[in-house]
């Protein structure tokens, strides 16, 4: 069952109770990556290998992600910097025991490639934020496997 999740700001992101960051560095070129993550949303389908549908609605300041597994998202953009930081929170979620979560995209030149800081910030019941802490290892690894098959993805579009 869906519900509404506590509106949240980008300042959130450093004060959640529960907060993980993961970084990996791409080949691509920040302004590639941003445009990748704020762009071409339905693109996510095909990079992170845990989403099963995204796509834009509203005016492209809303989002709408399917997770396998069953997990279903209704979010807004709460940065969109290019090509720096892109940024949401959930507003409606299906996840049990969730109150508030948020996610940001840090980008950061590395080179001729980019420094990608992915940082997952949540609220919720105690049981939620055990289940969110038991799950890092499996967070951390879908996003390194994300991060690497996009880059593979923007390789090969400018190749």
């Amino acid at each position: 069952m869906a519900h509404q999740l506590r509106e949240v700001g980008l300042d959130f992101i450093a004060t959640a109770p529960v907060r993980m960051v993961f970084v990996q560095e791409m080949s691509a070129p920040p302004g590639a990556v941003y445009r990748a993550l704020a762009d071409d949303v339905p693109g996510w389908e095909e990079w992170f290998a845990a989403v099963t549908l995204a796509r834009s609605t509203g005016d492209g300041t809303t989002r709408e992600i399917r997770l396998k597994g069953g997990g279903r998202f209704h979010e807004t953009i709460i940065a969109a910097k290019d090509p720096e930081v892109y940024a949401y929170r959930v507003d409606v979620a299906n996840a049990p025991g969730a109150r508030a979560i948020a996610e940001e995209w840090r980008l950061t030149p590395a080179g001729a490639g980019t420094q990608v800081r992915w940082t997952f910030a949540v609220d919720g019941t105690a049981a939620f934020r055990l289940v969110t802490k038991l799950g890092r290892a499996g967070l951390g690894r879908a996003f390194r496997d994300a991060v690497r098959t996009l880059d593979r993805r923007l390789a090969a579009r400018s190749a």
